[in-house]
């Protein structure tokens, strides 16, 4: 569903948020038209594209931005119209170019994602720390949060004007956050560095969009689960055991919550400063879970 944020400012919201059903956005400024992100599937990211068409009056998409590597905002590059040029940090660009899911998704999830007619499509512009893009009238800054959070590659799109955040999946809202690929302590700093820009209204990467004190609290909810996170790390205990041992608490409600073997990965590989085992921390949260991780794409 396409929702108004500020007046010319849109988030594609798609509930329930989960694995691989992302937000995405468009900003529509004079006779130009900006994409944040877009999704896992051919048919997804048409749907998207139709609605941005119906309010921009069919302008055409002239700039793009994807905000991370991760296939549920960028498998969609492809169905970008020709002549869009795509922006994303330097080693979202790398990631993503030797990413191997896009070309045969493993079976820890279920049913696997049918991507359709998507290809592989790449940043024409790879960006390191910052970089400031106008779409008729309005500032866009996309901007880095200084190291590894959500992954190494991060990227905001922060509006300064309108004080609209798309803080790809630096946020989760509502949802159980996913940190693997990043760092847990980038994550938490990433959460105030976001908070010193002021915004008024955040497009999460999963789950509703946030209003004024809603992303406050949000934040200040995030920060608690990836203490208890950092606090759960035993050097006694595996991550596996680790997680089956966490109490989710207050954040039992939160969807996909096997996420918390995953999490427990990267922080052990944090405070150990290895590399995080990708198929094993898959493999542990699919035990955790008892089967493969659910999907609705």
């Amino acid at each position: 569903m396409l929702e108004t944020v500020v007046e010319g400012v849109y988030a594609w919201v798609q509930p329930d948020g989960t694995w691989w059903v992302n937000n995405a956005g468009a900003v529509v400024g004079g006779d130009d038209v900006l994409i944040v992100d877009t999704c896992a599937t051919a048919e997804r990211t048409r749907r998207f594209l139709t609605a941005v068409a119906g309010v921009s009056g069919g302008r055409p998409v002239r700039l793009a931005v994807n905000t991370h590597q991760h296939g549920d905002h960028t498998y969609g590059n492809s169905l970008l119209p020709a002549g869009t040029v795509l922006f994303g940090h330097e080693h979202m660009r790398e990631a993503l170019r030797t990413d191997p899911i896009i070309d045969g998704c493993p079976p820890f999830w279920t049913p696997v994602p049918d991507w359709g007619d998507v290809t592989r499509r790449l940043p024409d512009v790879a960006v390191r720390d910052a970089v400031t893009l106008h779409a008729g009238g309005t500032r866009i800054d996309l901007l880095h949060p200084g190291g590894p959070a959500h992954t190494p590659g991060d990227l905001v799109a922060w509006l300064p004007r309108e004080r609209v955040l798309f803080a790809g999946d630096l946020v989760f809202s509502g949802l159980t956050p996913l940190i693997f690929m990043g760092s847990l302590p980038g994550a938490a700093r990433a959460l105030d560095w976001m908070a010193t820009l002021q915004p008024a209204h955040l497009v999460p990467g999963h789950g509703p969009v946030l209003h004024g004190p809603e992303i406050g609290a949000a934040f200040s909810k995030l920060r608690r689960y990836y203490s208890a996170v950092a606090d759960a790390v035993d050097p006694d205990r595996t991550p596996l055991e680790a997680a089956r041992a966490f109490d989710l608490g207050e954040f039992a409600a939160w969807p996909d919550a096997e996420r918390i073997v995953l999490n427990l990965h990267r922080a052990y590989a944090d405070r150990a400063g290895t590399d995080l085992d990708l198929i094993a921390a898959l493999r542990d949260a699919v035990t955790w879970r008892g089967g493969p991780m659910p999907t609705s794409v």
